[in-house]
């Protein structure tokens, strides 16, 4: 497919900037694939839809039956009514990755001019050295010191080039290692994707609310935002239902944020991920799979594990490695059957993965209904669940 496919018209005021009051209770689409409906609105006991339609009931006035027009209050799908389709057996899939506080500011020696440095991954952590990006990085040279707090303690020295925001930091901070990171990290705010720093000021709070609830291996430079949807009170609803919950990790890199200048996607190269699935994992979703139940992946990040790590027999394999597997339309999956998503935006590859297991026809769909009813775009946004029936 080309780049130009995956372009819409999202109104600014649908990104979504804070996450709503309670995790679970943001708007849903379901996506039906093998019937290609799409539902908004919840239905009644009898299946009528909550939507605003009008209908007729028989009522007594003055003792006389008469019939009265009546319209249904307008009222749409919450994140809770996931449950709904999924009985005991299934299992869920979640990414385990936890978001570290990647955004620092510094300070250039000498010139004191202001630095954002966003942490990647650790490289050495007896050189302290770490990956990092730099904006902007036309000021930071090999050689340079950059200062991140006011007593000059942390201390970092420029001593690579890797990209053209790429660098290679030595921090200079004499202390054993989980001190050092604690310290450095204390410095840090929450990773948010520019479309929402750009726009207002990160917060304390967003270093909670970036974050899965079961969010437990630390290493992720952006959220799983699918799963930030779930909240203990739904966690624990599901474990009641007798619904499996299986854990990978896939450590979210910023590679899916980046913008994509080819028009054939074919020839677009993806950043490599840290990735790890255990035996546990497989076991749990292979014994579903074997029974016919459902298989239903939180996020893009899941689904680009799964599909790394499948095998000729559509069954899950343990994996402990990297991965830059590119999914877009079309495509044959092998491990779920159902999908939980966000809405993205324009050109997103995470728009491309979820085309590719929705069919581009009825996500693009979705996507203009979800413009025209007010959906909220982005990691705080709305949500979507892909059903295959």
């Amino acid at each position: 497919m080309k780049l130009s496919q995956f372009k819409f018209k999202m109104p600014e005021e649908l990104i979504a900037l804070n996450p709503p009051y309670h995790r679970d209770e943001c708007r849903l689409m379901i996506l039906h694939r093998k019937s290609q409906t799409i539902d908004l609105f919840k239905k009644d006991e009898e299946g009528n839809l909550l939507d605003g339609s009008e209908y007729e009931v028989e009522k007594k006035v003055k003792g006389k039956k008469v019939m009265k027009t009546m319209k249904r209050p307008v009222e749409y799908l919450d994140f809770r009514n996931v449950l709904e389709h999924f009985d005991e057996g299934d299992t869920f899939i979640f990414n385990d990755t936890k978001v570290f506080p990647a955004r620092l500011y510094g300070t250039k020696e000498k010139t004191d001019a202001k630095i954002e440095v966003f942490l990647l991954r650790e490289l050495n952590r007896d050189m302290r050295l770490w990956d990092v990006l730099v904006e902007p990085a036309r000021k930071i040279r090999i050689g340079n010191k950059l200062f991140f707090d006011e007593t000059s303690t942390m201390v970092a020295e420029v001593i690579d080039n890797t990209t053209s925001r790429g660098r290679t930091l030595r921090f200079l901070y004499d202390c054993p290692h989980e001190e050092f990171k604690k310290e450095l990290f204390a410095l840090g705010s929450a990773p948010l994707p520019h479309y929402i720093v750009d726009r207002r000021e990160v917060t304390p709070q967003d270093m909670e609310d970036y974050q899965c609830i079961y969010a437990k291996n630390e290493g992720a430079v952006t959220a799983p935002a699918s799963g930030m949807h779930f909240s203990r009170e739904m966690m624990k609803r599901m474990e009641i239902k007798g619904i499996n919950f299986a854990f990978i990790t896939l450590h979210c890199a910023l590679g899916n944020f980046h913008d994509i200048e080819v028009e054939d996607l074919t020839k677009h190269k993806m950043d490599s991920e840290q990735m790890i699935i255990g035996k546990e994992a497989c076991d749990i979703v292979n014994a579903t799979k074997e029974r016919g139940q459902h298989v239903c992946a939180v996020g893009t990040s899941v689904i680009k594990a799964t599909e790394t790590a499948v095998g000729t027999d559509k069954m899950l394999k343990e994996f402990d490695g990297w991965t830059n597997k590119f999914i877009f339309p079309p495509y044959e999956f092998g491990v779920a059957d159902s999908m939980i998503a966000n809405f993205y935006h324009p050109y997103s590859t995470l728009l491309m993965e979820t085309c590719a297991f929705g069919g581009y026809d009825l996500v693009m769909k979705a996507y203009d209904m979800a413009i025209e009813h007010g959906y909220k775009f982005g990691c705080y946004g709305d949500a979507m669940l892909i059903l295959n029936d």
